[in-house]
């Protein structure tokens, strides 16, 4: 394709055009600053965009999940399931941009090949697959969960029928009525998408590698009577959820199972898991911290799906061995219960691994005759958005590179070496520990003020100092080390994706994290170097 020969010139890019893209072009907007998005799609929605596979919602629920940064927006929206289906949050965050008549600072279909900064006039470069652009400020949001993972399995070129990955999913409905369908993963995007293929498809080949625990959502239709309770007083309501240790409703963080009657203990399980969702995780504050009180309710968990399960066998491998938490819990609509169909069938890849995939077949401890492949295998988490593009700072140091060993970042916003680069929920913030929609708003928000401020204070140039950015890493993982999180392999440390440095990324403690930011506001962002020359 032809580039227009004239480099497209703006105070401020931003890449990607989900709910992070779309709030930090209204707020930069909003300072007299030229941005434009861009964006690889042809429309909005980033994760919500391409994650469009049978069953896929948040599991956050609704009134939580949405922006909080204008009123009218709050009360105008209405939701129509306590956990929103993705079709629903595209028709939002839809919304929201029409609303605020953002469309038209978007470029679609350009996906960002390269991010080079100019040492000689402190400007960033970027090239997409369609034009040249140059602009004072790059503003990565390119979310979490936004490239797919993609593994190798012998023969899976010459695979001849339908083959579909749950990250990418067309956006045609896709009808198994009659087919052998096989997917590989049990993570979250294979819960949800399980119990609806098993309803059409002949046969269900479940391939697993780890079982993951999985919280009933015991979803249904908006309670309108807590819609308006909660739309009365939102502010509060949003504050409160802030509070929490992972900024959601519904998590405390004040009682102890070690300190608990085991009687009153099972009871409070029980009651979370008919009405908390991800909540159950966060039911007792030592479930996090102490291995002793995780086992309770762990154990409590696998108890659970041995009683839902009917043949013991499929029982105990769907029971994961691992801390309950230590890899990202799941809410789910009738999983477990999937598996007493008669046309579902889990084949464990650890005793079983995948062998070979012909033009029709996947050789495991048998040959399985399928008609449709679906590869429910994650995503390369919190660095692989970044890390998938050429980017280059300072002395054309590449991003990739830098983190090799591992990736570094100033609280989730600032690298090292890359000068006027911002990232939203980057690795070394809450984010996926976290409710992601004010945890992108919080980000959003100290991103405008901290440029606001340097226009203000005629800074030109803004960049994280090492020291600060290796200091805040290792507090990111001393935090960590005091809980369960770092003693299971998942895609919170990048176990997922081999060639991976392994480094646990995400900061634990919403509230302390809040405060931190807030701190280094007060003393003119400190850890940040300004107007920096070589």
């Amino acid at each position: 394709m032809n580039k227009d020969s004239a480099i497209k010139k703006y105070d401020a890019i931003i890449v990607g055009a989900g709910f992070a893209g779309i709030y930090m072009l209204l707020k930069l907007r909003k300072l007299g600053l030229s941005v434009v998005i861009l964006e690889k799609a042809d429309q909005i929605g980033g994760t919500w965009h391409w994650n469009r596979y049978p069953g896929a919602r948040c599991d956050i629920p609704s009134l939580e999940y949405s922006y909080q940064f204008d009123h009218d927006l709050q009360q105008e929206w209405d939701w129509s399931e306590k956990y929103s289906a993705q079709p629903e949050i595209l028709e939002y965050i839809n919304h929201v941009a029409d609303r605020f008549e953002l469309r038209d600072g978007i470029q679609f279909e350009e996906e960002v090949i390269s991010a080079n900064f100019n040492d000689i006039d402190s400007n960033w470069s970027i090239t997409t697959s369609k034009d040249d652009y140059e602009a004072k400020f790059c503003i990565f949001a390119t979310g979490c969960l936004s490239v797919p993972n993609k593994p190798h399995f012998e023969g899976l070129e010459n695979f001849e029928g339908e083959l579909l990955q749950t990250s990418t999913w067309p956006q045609d409905k896709q009808d198994f009525t009659g087919k052998r369908v096989a997917i590989i993963g049990t993570g979250s995007s294979a819960i949800q998408s399980i119990p609806l293929i098993a309803q059409q498809a002949e046969e269900l080949f479940v391939f697993q590698r780890t079982p993951n625990y999985s919280i009933p959502s015991n979803n249904g239709p908006m309670d309108k009577a807590l819609e308006q309770e909660i739309k009365s007083r939102y502010p509060e309501f949003r504050k409160e959820n802030y509070l929490n240790g992972f900024g959601i409703a519904a998590i405390s963080d004040e009682s102890l199972i070690v300190e608990t009657d085991i009687e009153e203990v099972h009871a409070q399980l029980e009651e979370n898991w008919q009405n908390a969702g991800l909540g159950f995780f966060g039911g007792y504050a030592d479930v996090a911290m102490d291995p002793d009180a995780n086992k309770v309710a762990a154990n409590f968990v696998r108890n659970k799906i041995t009683s839902i399960v009917k043949d013991p066998e499929t029982a105990s491998l769907l029971a994961p061995d691992y801390h309950i938490g230590g890899k990202r819990l799941c809410v789910d609509t009738g999983y477990f219960e999937t598996f007493n169909q008669s046309n579902v069938h889990l084949i464990d890849l650890k005793e079983n691994p995948i062998k070979n995939i012909t033009t029709n077949t996947i050789e495991s401890d048998r040959v399985y005759d399928i008609d449709t492949l679906i590869l429910a295998t994650g995503f390369d988490a919190m660095t692989g958005a970044l890390t998938s593009i050429d980017i280059s700072g300072r002395d054309g140091i590449k991003l990739k590179d830098q983190w090799k060993s591992g990736a570094k970042s100033y609280l989730g916003i600032g690298i090292a070496n890359f000068p006027n680069l911002f990232t939203v929920t980057g690795p070394g913030s809450p984010s996926v520990l976290s409710n992601m929609m004010p945890s992108i708003e919080q980000h959003v928000n100290w991103i405008t003020g901290c440029i606001e401020w340097m226009i203000k204070n005629n800074k030109e140039v803004i960049e994280s100092s090492k020291t600060a950015e290796d200091d805040w890493m290792v507090l990111v993982n001393e935090i960590a080390d005091t809980t369960i999180f770092t003693d299971t392999k998942s895609w919170y440390n990048g176990s997922n994706i081999e060639e991976k440095a392994k480094a646990f990324l995400p900061f634990i403690g919403v509230p302390v994290y809040t405060e931190m930011l807030d701190e280094i506001v007060s003393e003119d962002y400190k850890g940040f170097i300004f107007d920096k020359t070589n």
